[in-house]
């Protein structure tokens, strides 16, 4: 006897977060696939969004390209605007669809409580959620009855040793980049990873005030002003909380920007006070400071796409707001002689079609780990900004 087919309802941000879903989903012709009528006007609504625009346009190609691999439900009212009822007309879509036992598939939440309130069933997009929180529970560090991995660390009568791209050896020295001295162990082991010349690409997992982006700067100065390795430095922070409305923001993309990476400037400055790095700057006697683009550039997720990055340090902030399709797009623009910095806090999720489990700095560590030209750390300590953030790491508020 074959199992009975499943019926299941697809809602918006599992499309989002993989366009080939309904493949997965129908498992051949193992299963029944629906769309709401609400999705696609929802996909249509975002196919002009700056940052959701190119995955929207890949959503459109598979369905295109699998017209027999979903069914569309209809609709009896239209929305009259894009809000939290969108998500009251999908419900009421499933309603009338007489399908016998659909099956919700989301990501939202809110929307799977607002399901069962109406005798529907749902479940997460299996698909999104792999593993658990990989960025945080591979902390860089190995049990020493565990075999080695590439670039990680274990500990050896008290001290780290570094499984790197020459073999072992233990890490008795301490490092003091661009003038900065670490705090404790993690953030020497940190720039450690951060300066060596093996390994082109490194994440760093920490909540906020462990300094992660402070030693990437750091290590950024040393190698682009100091050890002329790398010609220049990119940042890259993907901003949600801009969205389209970057483009209606006064002046050029850097002034657009400034309000949401003034802190970036501002540990600039903090490391240019420490050791003059005036080859960044068009004047540094200024404030807020003008970069020198030939030198340093921030930048948001949106201008990377066409890129090709070469002879350049980028560090990417906040990359647990970054989908995995963002992921791959913006990795995959890294060309020559680029290091690579991938920071971010997998508890710390601004998108709301992410989650900790399922979010950019989470894939890198899942798929990247093991790799030769790869390192993961999680930072650790007790000292961080200052004594009220330490307060707060330590309270757990």
């Amino acid at each position: 006897m074959q199992p009975m087919k499943k019926q299941f309802v697809v809602d918006t941000n599992v499309l989002l977060e993989d366009p080939k879903a309904l493949l997965q989903l129908r498992n051949g012709a193992e299963n029944d696939v629906f769309i709401p009528y609400h999705v696609l006007l929802e996909l249509n609504k975002f196919k002009k969004d700056p940052r959701l625009g190119h995955i929207v346009a890949r959503v459109v190609k598979v369905l295109g390209e699998h017209p027999e691999a979903f069914k569309i439900l209809k609709a009896e009212k239209i929305a009259d605007a894009f809000d939290s009822h969108v998500d009251n007309f999908i419900l009421d879509e499933i309603s009338i669809s007489g399908i016998d036992k659909p099956i919700l598939v989301t990501n939202d939440k809110i929307l799977q409580l607002q399901a069962a309130s109406k005798g529907i069933e749902s479940e997460a997009y299996r698909e999104s959620v792999p593993f658990k929180s990989e960025a945080e529970y591979y902390t860089g560090f190995l049990d020493n009855g565990s075999g080695p991995i590439a670039n990680s660390f274990r500990w050896a009568e008290g001290r780290p040793v570094f499984h790197g791209p020459e073999g072992e050896k233990v890490i008795n020295y301490q490092h003091k980049v661009w003038n900065v001295t670490p705090r404790g162990v993690y953030q020497n082991l940190a720039l450690e990873l951060l300066t060596h010349e093996g390994i082109p690409v490194v994440s760093i997992q920490s909540e906020a005030g462990y300094g992660k982006s402070f030693l990437a700067l750091a290590a950024a100065m040393h190698l682009v002003l100091e050890k002329k390795s790398h010609q220049k430095i990119y940042v890259v922070k993907p901003m949600y909380e801009i969205g389209q409305k970057l483009g209606y923001l006064p002046g050029k993309v850097e002034e657009k920007m400034e309000p949401y990476t003034r802190y970036i400037s501002d540990l600039v400055m903090k490391l240019h006070a420490l050791r003059p790095a005036n080859r960044l700057f068009t004047n540094p006697d200024v404030y807020p400071p003008q970069f020198d683009l030939k030198k340093f550039e921030l930048l948001p997720l949106a201008y990377i796409r066409g890129m090709t990055i070469e002879n350049a340090v980028v560090i990417v902030d906040e990359m647990q707001n970054l989908s995995r399709n963002e992921t791959r797009a913006l990795l995959s623009r890294m060309g020559e002689n680029v290091k690579c910095v991938c920071l971010g806090d997998t508890r710390q999720i601004d998108n709301p079609y992410l989650s900790q489990e399922n979010n950019g700095l989470n894939w890198v560590v899942k798929k990247f780990k093991g790799a030769e030209i790869y390192a993961h750390l999680v930072l650790k300590g007790e000292k961080s900004r200052g004594p009220i953030t330490d307060l707060v790491i330590k309270s757990g508020l």
